[in-house]
């Protein structure tokens, strides 16, 4: 801990630099306590003015309030800035650089974008701001529509209420074909870190009034959401009668989605749509849940409870930014949410079957191998990915793309990043199409699991406050791994922070076992976890024994959580 002195003098010079009143007189607020000797108050400036928030490949992501390590409009100028003359050095004066901004719901989204219109203008740069809180997408699209050296997306996506981030696009003139659009990867990342000053003065900022442009909102001509929705409408078929007979529950779970991806679906002719009205509008509170994520344990409650109420036969879940797709059925009479794993093999094989020759079929390391064999069984080529979809839109030729945490690419050449709202329309489509022939996604799953296989898939996350905890159980797998799991001996241990010819270095562990089973151990990327990804493989001989290889395969599943649990010590 640095010395009281120390954090007061810092404290003090951040809280004269502040613009945002809020957080000025929050932070006031604890320095007079901190001064009055208040060991709380000194721990919690210690821990705010412990070092700077790392921007990487992720942006910036932390929670809301005063001091260098957290989500405030210093850093966010600080960052702007960095960014700025990072596109400034790439345009070298042969062109103007061209940036889009986009925010969410959340606290203060709307003033971390409008400062870095303000500093970005500043700088000389075109400015598109988006005229109102809209799903990430949206702006993911407007990258590539506008052709912009970068997009801005101020969101914290399904983090709780108290967070904020700062998520980069590179596009235009900055970026090649296949990343044109895409979140920013290393060194790019590297490259805008060294240019951040953490310590540059607040007043010494450019910073305009006015001047950049707002893109036009509801009910203007061009309205930006509308001509999104345009956009991402042919991926489905034009025709689709049998889309008024789908019943859908769709929820935005209190983000940006909730009209965005209503108006998709009733313009490609679903009528019988019911929004989860409690989390219908957004709310940055999030008060109906937990945590604002579709995969969370009773996230999407009140979702299943509609559901029952009217009749439906699919549910649409979106995180609050909307980037993500989570999907419930009714399967042998009782409402369950589908694996991430699992729609994404329902839009692959889909895709597999209808994408142009050549396009390729891509899922990050930690997602099931199924969509492999799919791909396989379509005479299509495969590649597996780090986590991310900053490296999964980066596939040569990419024709569909999903990761397990409910992250699909159905249209690449729109958006190159997760999109739950078109995945959401196609996932609709093809749950109208089966009803319509007399069929079901359960049945399709069944007929997924008789031909290749039944994939088995779940989780092990494990939550820390101490983030130092989660280093010292990656080093325990590293050095001192499980020798069985599941009854079968470890047959290979691969440490992917050494990288290799097909994957960049990462922070993961994968083990391998004699039986086929398989898991991958890593920390979140968004949240303070070390996550844990399981995945059994049954293979099913004739129809008649799938549910029996079902029962196999969970029995199997558990029996590896079981040990994995004990081995890292989980309660």
């Amino acid at each position: 801990m640095k010395e009281t002195k120390q954090l007061l003098a810092q404290a003090v010079n951040w809280a004269e630099q502040d613009p945002d009143a809020a957080t000025q007189e929050e932070l006031g607020a604890l320095i007079v306590r901190a001064q009055d000797g208040d060991e709380v108050a000194i721990a919690e400036l210690d821990d705010r003015f412990s070092g700077v928030l790392e921007f990487g490949t992720a942006g910036l992501r932390a929670e809301l309030g005063a001091g260098p390590m957290r989500m405030n409009r210093i850093v966010v100028l600080r960052t702007a800035r960095g960014i700025a003359r990072f596109l400034t050095a790439e345009a070298n004066g042969k062109y103007q650089p061209r940036v889009v901004i986009g925010y969410d719901a959340r606290y203060n989204s709307d003033v971390f974008a409008r400062d870095s219109a303000a500093v970005f203008h500043a700088a000389g740069f075109e400015v598109l701001l988006m005229p109102a809180a809209l799903p990430t997408p949206v702006l993911a699209w407007a990258v590539r529509r506008f052709e912009a050296e970068a997009g801005i997306m101020v969101t914290a996506s399904h983090n709780p209420p108290k967070d904020n981030g700062y998520k980069v696009y590179v596009g235009g003139r900055v970026a090649q074909d296949t990343g044109r659009g895409a979140q920013i990867v290393s060194p790019i990342d590297a490259m805008i870190s060294v240019l951040i000053d953490p310590d540059e003065n607040i007043g010494a900022i450019p910073r305009s009034i006015s001047g950049w442009s707002v893109l036009p909102g509801a009910g203007e001509e061009g309205d930006i959401e509308a001509e999104y929705l345009a956009a991402i409408h042919p991926v489905i078929d034009e025709q689709g009668a049998e889309r008024e007979q789908l019943r859908l529950v769709v929820t935005a779970m209190h983000g940006v989605g909730g009209h965005t991806m209503k108006q998709a679906l009733l313009d490609a002719g679903f009528s019988d749509v019911h929004m989860v009205s409690e989390q219908e509008d957004p709310d940055p509170d999030f008060p109906t849940v937990k945590f604002p994520n579709p995969e969370e344990p009773g996230a999407i409650d009140l979702s299943l409870t509609l559901a029952r109420a009217v009749g439906a036969d699919l549910v649409i879940a979106n995180d609050p930014d909307a980037d993500r797709c989570g999907a419930a059925i009714k399967d042998n009479g009782e409402w369950r949410m589908l694996r991430g794993d699992e729609v994404g093999w329902l839009l692959g094989d889909h895709l597999a079957r209808t994408l142009p020759e050549g396009r390729v079929l891509a899922n990050s390391i930690v997602s099931s191998r199924m969509l492999a064999s799919i791909a396989k069984d379509a005479g299509r080529e495969h590649e597996e990915t780090l986590t991310g979809f900053k490296w999964i839109s980066r596939v040569e030729n990419l024709g569909f793309g999903y990761e397990e945490a409910l992250g699909y690419c159905v249209a690449p050449e729109l958006v190159r990043d997760k999109d739950g709202i078109s995945a959401g329309l196609m996932l609709a489509d093809l749950a109208a199409s089966l009803k319509a022939q007399g069929s079901s996604i359960t049945e399709r799953l069944d007929e997924l699991a008789i031909k290749h296989g039944v994939h088995l898939t779940d989780q092990l996350s494990l939550r820390f406050t101490d983030l130092s905890k989660i280093a010292v159980l990656m080093d325990k797998v590293r050095t001192d791994p499980p020798v069985h799991l599941g009854g079968s001996a470890i047959s290979e241990l691969t440490d992917l922070a050494k990288g290799s010819e097909r994957l960049p270095a990462t922070d993961a562990v994968v083990l391998h076992t004699f039986s086929g089973d398989r898991v991958i151990i890593r920390p979140s990327g968004t949240e303070p976890k070390l996550k844990c990804y399981l995945e059994t493989i049954e293979p099913v001989n004739e129809p008649s024994e799938l549910a029996n290889s079902r029962r196999i395969a969970n029995e199997q599943i558990v029996w590896i959580k079981e040990q994995l649990s004990e081995y890292l010590n989980a309660e």
